[in-house]
């Protein structure tokens, strides 16, 4: 009889740094002033997923980078709903006043939930975001969202997903910024990966992509 196959777990998922593992390739991390600006994927939202710690990706960074950094502070404006336009005019003040030297910029998720959207004001607010977000000094990360992310009643979305990210790529490419890359990631294949909304990624996914963004900036630091 051939055994039942264990379900995956975060101590067993091959996707995810351990703690330990991920303040180790961040010993040497500069960032004492982590901030997180946009919507709800840099707010970290999603239903908690069994055998994985109900964090969301900012909690686990900061915590990680408390390690290095015990006096760490840290400030997160995102909010549910919001579009790139919205947050630089609601949000940016406080980023400012704050005064980062790591910071997430938004990748434009609600954007593109439009009937037809308009690359040609999507890609220019994006732009001034890069821009704003540049003119703070800090270290700009992003991420390019996932394929599994779908609003069906949009039959062209995924190419939408496709465009926004390529554009992300481009603006980070641009501005010196380092992109956590969810599009072709094998966890876009998994049944937990989302949560009840099929929107946001569940604690699980959140795992994942604060593990890709650790590596992303252990990266830029020589550590990885």
């Amino acid at each position: 009889m051939t055994a039942l196959a264990q379900p995956i777990v975060e101590v067993t998922d091959p996707y995810c740094l351990s703690f330990t593992d991920a303040a180790a390739l961040l010993f040497d991390a500069p960032w004492q002033r982590f901030a997180s600006i946009g919507d709800s994927l840099s707010l970290g939202v999603g239903d908690a997923t069994p055998g994985y710690l109900n964090l969301g990706w900012p909690e686990r960074l900061r915590r990680i980078l408390r390690a290095v950094h015990p006096d760490l502070a840290y400030r997160n404006t995102g909010r549910i709903g919001a579009t790139t336009r919205q947050a630089l005019e609601e949000q940016a003040p406080e980023i400012l006043a704050f005064q980062p030297d790591l910071l997430i910029v938004p990748s434009g998720a609600n954007d593109i939930v439009r009937r037809e959207p308009d690359w040609d004001e999507i890609e220019r607010t994006l732009r001034r975001m890069w821009e704003f977000a540049a003119s703070t000094g800090a270290q700009l990360a992003a991420f390019a969202l996932g394929r599994a992310y779908v609003v069906p009643v949009f039959p062209d979305f995924p190419d939408r997903v496709r465009k926004l990210n390529a554009l992300t790529r481009e603006l980070a490419s641009e501005y010196g910024g380092v992109v956590a890359d969810c599009e072709q990631h094998p966890f876009n294949d998994r049944s937990n990966l989302l949560s009840a909304d099929g929107i946001h990624f569940s604690t699980a996914g959140q795992a994942v992509i604060a593990s890709l963004l650790v590596r992303q900036l252990a990266f830029i630091l020589g550590s990885a």
